[in-house]
């Protein structure tokens, strides 16, 4: 139905103009662009929270509404703080940038690397459906 995939669509609207808007900036404007680092793809990120609290605002009260995005806010925080604290240990061997692997520890270049974040959230999601799956039967 169109309701169910309104999140989605726009968020790969939205996507797709801030990579292009990415790319442009790379292009002509680069010093622009190394300033900014992050914080363009980052926008994609708010338009999924944006979105989803809105959808469920639009079909709750106020007050479950505020609870509703605390919690979706703190839960996407953890995710990602879990995400990067497996990145940085394993990619450079710290924690706050504090060295707890031992000197024989061989850095795992792919975990510095973006994709790696796409590969751990995977195995997380992967590992919660598996443990809820068991529980279940």
């Amino acid at each position: 139905t169109p309701r169910s995939v309104r999140m989605m669509a726009q968020t790969l609207i939205i996507g797709a103009y801030v990579i292009i808007v990415d790319i442009l900036l790379k292009a002509w404007l680069p010093d622009v662009s190394k300033q900014l680092g992050p914080y363009v793809g980052l926008i994609i990120t708010n338009c999924i929270l944006m979105g989803r609290a809105e959808a469920f605002a639009a079909q709750n009260k106020p007050l479950d509404s505020m609870i509703d995005g605390i919690g979706a806010g703190v839960g996407y925080t953890l995710v990602l703080l879990v995400i990067s604290f497996i990145r940085e240990l394993l990619g450079f061997g710290t924690l706050f940038g504090v060295r707890v692997m031992g000197e024989g520890w061989i850095n795992w270049s792919i975990m510095v690397m973006a994709p790696s974040a796409f590969f751990i959230l995977a195995l997380m999601i992967w590992a919660i459906n598996t443990y809820y799956y068991k529980e279940a039967k």
